[in-house]
């Protein structure tokens, strides 16, 4: 993830990497996690021997799905040169050799039938060493490697279903963002050995169901034919920015708004393809006033300006016109950040937002999006659109806008009024009057050899910040523009465990 700080404008570049313990075999990633109840299993999976058996028939070789696969991965994905990517149930290895041929990629091989590898893959493994390397291991126990990047194509319909949840948790507990492929029909080569290889044959619905109890986000997925492709992210570290902060609304308000507002029959937000058009982000904090022309700039050179809560109004009012508009706050006082309705903008609202904020606007173009909604709530968005997409982030609106941002598509934002403290000179909350901050208690913060002021969700949203960096990061490029207090943590590398209050 490219974050780029600094008060006018650009500023040296600095990378900020997920900070990952390296384990005894040299893998980085997440150490490995023990289940809380394990399910007995035959100390040996007996499938093993049904996949030794079907891999030593060459009919079995000659279709490779995941190899058939690989651009797409790559395209949803954008994975960096020398990333290191799991190839889950691995099959014949072809698959591998197109991840590591045109994604430039480290790539582990996994699976748990020693013969599956083709002959050519499995020679590679010494000719290229450095790019190819092959495990056994069995998904259903717990697998030994960990990378930023997974690859399961056509494995998961093979597992059984009481295996499934195992499965899942595990790969999810390996890589940070995994492509799945899943066959939704029966097979046709497990006749050569007179057993039926698809197992667990399941809808699409079904599916994204069980990736969701597993802790899966999804970033993007896509119906093919007898079969669907989804990219998720396992978020599995950020418990808590997931959970965001404390309610300003009491649960019952929030649930029943939310009912309210799915039973009305908005459209729903759903995960788009990643594409390349660059993004204006305007969180509204206090420096968005210095970067007025930069915005400008980046709005005519066709970056699309996304807003949220005030920063629409002010957008308006210094001639720039949203082309997307984002409302999370469930009070009823929000309805003003709709108003007025202009024409081709886009709305983003919160499933759980007053019905106020709702009113008048345009049916074609407003769209809900689901943020810790109870299970009712949730039941009803799957019988009516036939999925759940929740959108992680953390207690404020921004936090919850970048994951947004990215299901639909966008991956390179820039950012402007993420300060996270008042501005020194004017002790302003944001770039426009915003009453409702306006008595807040603000507290002096010390940080990397500077000092900020900042009301408590200031510090909260700083510290989510760089919990939502550390799992999102290998998936969206940020630019962000001040010289608040999360751009100086940025630019001087200075850690959440420095934040104290001042004496």
């Amino acid at each position: 993830m490219t974050v780029v700080a600094g008060a006018q404008g650009h500023a040296p570049k600095v990378l900020i990497q997920s900070i990952l313990p390296v384990l005894e075999d040299g893998y980085e990633g997440h150490a490995p996690s023990v289940m809380i109840k394990p399910i007995a299993r035959p100390s040996v999976n007996p499938l093993i021997e049904v996949y030794r058996r079907v891999w030593d028939h060459p009919a079995y070789r000659v279709s490779s799905p995941g190899e058939e696969l690989a651009q797409q991965f790559l395209k949803e994905a954008a994975p960096k040169n020398d990333a290191e990517i799991i190839c889950f149930g691995v099959g014949s290895g072809r698959e591998a050799f197109m991840l590591a041929l045109f994604g430039n990629l480290r790539v582990t091989m996994i699976d748990f039938a020693e013969n599956c590898l083709d002959p050519e893959v499995r020679g590679a493994l010494k000719t290229q060493a450095d790019r190819l390397k092959f495990r056994l291991a069995d998904l259903t126990r717990s697998i030994p490697v960990t990378a930023p990047y997974g690859y399961c194509v056509d494995v998961l319909e093979h597992i059984p279903e009481e295996d499934v949840p195992a499965a899942l948790w595990n790969i999810l507990h390996a890589a940070h963002h995994v492509f799945f492929a899943i066959s939704t029909v029966p097979d046709n080569l497990g006749a050569v050995i007179g057993e039926a290889l698809h197992v667990t044959v399941k809808t699409k619905d079904w599916w994204l169901a069980a990736l969701a109890k597993a802790g899966a986000t999804v970033m993007w997925s896509q119906d093919q034919k007898n079969r669907f492709c989804v990219y998720v992210s396992s978020w599995k570290d950020a418990d808590e920015v997931i959970k965001g902060g404390t309610l300003n609304t009491t649960d019952e308000v929030v649930v029943a708004q939310t009912l309210a507002n799915i039973k009305a029959g908005w459209q729903h937000v759903h995960p788009y393809d990643r594409q390349d058009r660059e993004v204006i982000l305007l969180a509204g904090g206090p420096s968005t006033c210095d970067f007025v022309d930069k915005i400008k700039e980046l709005r005519a050179a066709g970056a699309a300006l996304v807003t949220m809560n005030g920063s629409y109004n002010w957008a308006l009012e210094h001639g720039l016109k949203p082309s997307m508009q984002i409302v999370v706050d469930a009070r009823e006082f929000n309805s003003r950040f709709t108003k007025p309705v202009i024409d081709e903008c886009l709305y983003m609202m919160a499933s759980q937002v007053h019905p106020s904020t709702l009113e008048g606007l345009p049916r074609d173009r407003t769209f809900l999006w689901h943020c810790g909604i109870g299970d009712d709530a949730e039941m009803v968005v799957r019988q009516d659109t036939g999925a759940f997409y929740p959108v992680p982030g953390g207690s404020t609106v921004a936090l919850r806008s970048i994951p947004l941002l990215r299901m639909l598509g966008f991956w390179k934002l820039h950012i402007f009024g993420m300060d996270s403290c008042v501005w020194r000179t004017s002790a302003s909350h944001h770039a426009y009057p915003q009453p409702e901050n306006d008595n807040e208690a603000l507290f002096p913060v010390s940080v990397g050899g500077r000092q900020f002021f900042c009301a408590p969700w200031m510090v909260s949203q700083a510290s989510e910040f760089r919990g939502l960096v550390k799992f999102i990061g290998d998936e969206v490029e940020l630019e962000l523009y001040g010289d608040g207090l999360i751009q100086h943590m940025i630019q001087t590398g200075a850690d959440f465990a420095d934040i104290h209050e001042s004496d």
